[in-house]
Formats: C-alpha cells, structure tokens, sequence
C-alpha cells in the first residue's frame, strides 16, 4: 500500500498544483453552479461546460493579457533605457534638489553618473540588468500560472460535472476516518475556503477597479492595463505598490510634480487601503486566519506551487489552521 500511494504520488505530482486549484475554484463557485443547474434543467456536461468557460474568460485571459504585454514591452522599454543613456548625458530634473533632506545628494549623484561614461555604463550594468532580469522572470511566471490555471480549468469541469458524487465519497471517507465530526469538518473546509477566496479575488477587483480609477485621473498611459495589473499583483503582499509607485515615479520624471505626489496619496491611502480594509473583512467571514499565516501562505505557496500558489498557499494554511481550532475546541469541552 506504501509503495502504491508514493508510485501515485509520482505520477500525479506534476498535475498537483493545478488540481489542488481546480478544486479550490469549485468549492469556491459551488453554489453558484448549483444555480446554473438548475437553470439547464440539470444537463450537468452543458453546466459544467458553462462554468469552466467562465473561469477562463474572468480568470485565465486577463491573466494571459497581462503576461503576454509584458513580455512584450520588457525588451522595448529596456532598449528605450539604453537608447537614452547612449544619446548622452541626461541632466537631472530641477525639481529633485528641492527635495528634502535626500534631493541635494541625489541630484548630485545624478549629475555625476550625467557626467562620467564609466558611472553611467556601470549604473546601467548595476541596476537595469536585475530589472530586466526581473521583470522577464515575471512575464515567465505569469505565463506559468496561465499554463496551469487552463490545466485547472480543464480538471475543474470534471469537478463540477461529477462533483456530487465526489462530495459523497468524501462524506463516506471522513466518517470512517473522523467519525460524528465529520460533516463539521467539511463544512469548516467549505466556509474556509469561500472566504479565503472571497478575500483574494474580491481585494484583486476592489483594487483594480480603484487603481484604474486614479491611473485615468492623473492622466497615466495604458490606464485599464495597469489597473488590471494592479489587480493581479494584488495578490502578492507588496505587489500593488510596484505599480502605483512606479506610476508616481514616471509623472516625477515628467515633470508632473503635483499628479506625481497626488498618485502616490491615491496609492497610499486608497489603493492599498483596500488591501486593508476589504480584504480583512471578507476572509474574517470564513475564517480568522493571521495575518503572518496568511503572508507566509501566499509566500510559501509562490515558492511551492509557482504564481497558482498565491490561491492554494493561505487557503491550504487557513483551512489547517480553522481545523486545529475546532479540535482544540472540542478537546477544551471534553476535559472541562
């Protein structure tokens, strides 16, 4: 038996990610399936088809956007870069002196490395190279996750087509394992992961939604793609202010000192307001997961499972953590 489940456990390890997300996104839609069921009159493979569309028109092909444009824009913003430091030396803005207690020092390093070919190619060597690297190993994760979550769309149809017969094995299996308790555990695994999830994708359009907002308001280029970007990153824990604050620091650059400060209020007080206003609410519905489990969840799961591991990480944590809550519950009611 041993050396079967571990034989299983090779042969569906790559396929793990994707399926652990699959069901995540079924237990998290379910009710809404049940729904359309109803309205197709029970033809399971036509609302299975539905839902699994679904999940690829809201979830995949934004996701796929995003990858795919910066890619694309990496290399020809990397090649601007360095068309405007071969043009020759670029004087810093007036502006940056008057900053305070840092503007005279940076200034004064910028006129050097304006001044000097050897700062300048060693700046460039320093500091855009990582960027690039950077933003490249962002376009292949991006594009990793798209890969799974279509494999996860792909598994959840067969979740939601054959899904009732799966929730009665798995109330068979846990009263085996777990006894009277196990319909208590199932439903603390429902609630759990609906809100983890509530919370994760309901912050992801709240702050979308508000960045694209304050990205129009300002006048920033390709607002509604950085707003969708805003979105996705909002799922890693200081993904949001990347954006908004190099947001800030292009109006800076341009001279537009007063959108410049305004967009990083916006972002400050409002963009990632949200993350601390909504975000805590939702998932609080489902679960009182902390705030460092769930950061090493999204963290944890980035590293484990790849970009998908920013859905699996703080639900599979959050789920474990509401399970040992209710059995240090139960365990304090017997010896009292």
């Amino acid at each position: 038996m041993v050396v079967l489940v571990v034989g299983c456990f090779v042969v569906l390890r790559p396929f793990l990610a994707a399926t652990l997300l699959a069901a995540v996104l079924c237990v998290s839609t379910w009710p809404l399936y049940l729904r359309l069921l109803r309205k197709v009159q029970g033809r399971k493979n036509i609302a299975a088809l539905i839902m699994t569309l679904s999940l690829a028109l809201v979830i995949i092909l934004p996701l796929a956007l995003v990858a795919y444009n910066l890619s694309d824009n990496v290399t020809v913003f990397y090649n601007d870069i360095k068309q405007v430091v071969t043009a020759g030396p670029l004087a810093p803005p007036a502006w940056l002196a008057g900053v305070p207690v840092v503007g005279q020092s940076l200034a004064e390093y910028w006129h050097l490395i304006a001044t000097s070919r050897e700062e300048m190619d060693a700046f460039t060597q320093r500091l855009l190279e990582p960027i690039k690297s950077f933003l490249l190993a962002g376009g292949m994760l991006l594009g990793q996750g798209v890969l799974e979550m279509s494999l996860a769309a792909f598994v959840s149809f067969f979740f939601y087509r054959d899904g009732e017969a799966l929730v009665r094995f798995l109330n068979m299996a846990m009263d085996r394992v777990v006894g009277m308790h196990a319909e208590n555990i199932l439903g603390i695994i429902n609630n759990t992961v609906r809100g983890v999830m509530y919370g994760l994708l309901g912050t992801a359009l709240a702050q979308g939604f508000v960045a694209t907002i304050g990205f129009a308001i300002a006048s920033v280029p390709a607002a509604l793609l950085l707003g969708l970007a805003t979105g996705l990153f909002s799922l890693l824990p200081i993904g949001p202010p990347l954006i908004w604050g190099g947001a800030s620091l292009w109006l800076f650059y341009q001279g537009n000192i007063g959108w410049g400060v305004f967009m990083l209020l916006w972002g400050f007080f409002l963009i990632s307001g949200v993350d601390n206003v909504v975000k805590p609410m939702i998932i609080s519905r489902g679960t009182n997961l902390p705030f460092v489990l769930g950061l090493f969840g999204v963290m944890g799961g980035l590293i484990a499972f790849g970009f998908v591991g920013v859905f699996i990480g703080p639900t599979l944590l959050a789920v474990a953590y509401s399970l040992l809550r209710e059995w240090a519950d139960l365990h304090g009611k017997k010896n009292t």
